[in-house]
């Protein structure tokens, strides 16, 4: 069946389409991809905070894999910082879904803790319902069906796991206002927690301690930063690093290359455009 194609950025090969409007359920954002050359598509995984569902249909392959030989192939759910790895494939047309670590149990059954540097199938925590997701992409005729069809299913499963503690989703929604830039102790006194508890209730419900969730969410906005132009010095500065080597070291230590590299690596084009805050437009 042809593809109505829906089309809100191009680069390096990838088609991106967003949703025209907001989903249903809050804590989700939805993008869809498609590679369009001939060849093998290589693109870094760029740690994002969130838990990350790819559905992929069609006739091609997706692969997700590290250097040192660790593969898994088809659709996955990837915790908020699956490590340094890649996604490789030929054909590649899928929808992918962040899902905010506050609603990931609630919603996809499975505590992002468990998730901490692991990617698992996602038929294997949804059986029948990832292949009739998957089925029912592949039949549908353009990119706004799919987020449509995609939105209802996560907002059916809303409800599988108990909702996060009240005192995490705010501490967590205020890591991700302020950039990263809140010190652990504020948090713990602004939802009335001590240090300790608040360490102990987060960690068990986001998957990370809050003082790594802040590293994180610093470090995406960097990204961000880096991939608009803006210079190491100035991204280190500005983002609250202590030094243009503290910024090098944490590239690193999230994707396997330096600053520069990530900066020009076509990828984090393609996931700039894919989670881009304004609207898109359709295109015919």
């Amino acid at each position: 069946m042809p593809f109505t194609v829906y089309e809100h950025g191009a680069v390096a090969g990838w088609d991106v389409a967003r949703p025209l409007r907001p989903g249903r359920s809050a804590g989700i954002s939805l993008a869809g991809f498609r590679y369009r050359s001939a060849g093998s598509a290589d693109l870094p995984v760029i740690p994002h905070p969130a838990v990350t569902v790819v559905v992929e249909f069609g006739d091609g392959s997706l692969v997700m894999g590290d250097a040192s030989g660790w593969q898994q192939r088809g659709s996955l759910v990837a915790g908020l910082v699956p490590g340094a790895v890649r996604v490789r494939g030929e054909n590649v047309t899928c929808v992918e879904v962040h899902v905010s670590p506050v609603v990931a149990h609630a919603v996809l059954g499975i505590c992002p803790a468990e998730l901490d540097r692991t990617v698992v199938a996602l038929d294997d925590l949804w059986g029948r319902d990832a292949a009739r997701l998957r089925e029912q992409l592949g039949d549908a005729p353009s990119w706004e069906d799919r987020f449509t069809l995609t939105d209802a299913l996560f907002s059916h499963r809303r409800g599988t796991g108990p909702p996060a503690d009240p005192e995490v989703v705010r501490a967590w929604d205020r890591i991700i206002v302020s950039r990263g830039s809140v010190r652990v102790e504020d948090l713990a006194a602004e939802v009335g927690w001590s240090r300790r508890r608040l360490w102990s209730r987060f960690r068990s419900q986001v998957g990370l301690p809050p003082k790594r969730a802040t590293t994180l969410v610093r470090f995406r906005h960097a990204a961000h930063r880096l991939t608009a132009g803006d210079s190491t010095a100035r991204v280190a500065a500005e983002c609250g690093y202590a030094d243009q080597s503290h910024l090098h070291r944490e590239t690193l230590a999230f994707t396997g290359v330096t600053p520069a590299a990530l900066a020009a690596d076509p990828g984090l084009a393609v996931d700039d455009i894919a989670w881009a805050s304004t609207a898109p437009t359709e295109t015919a």
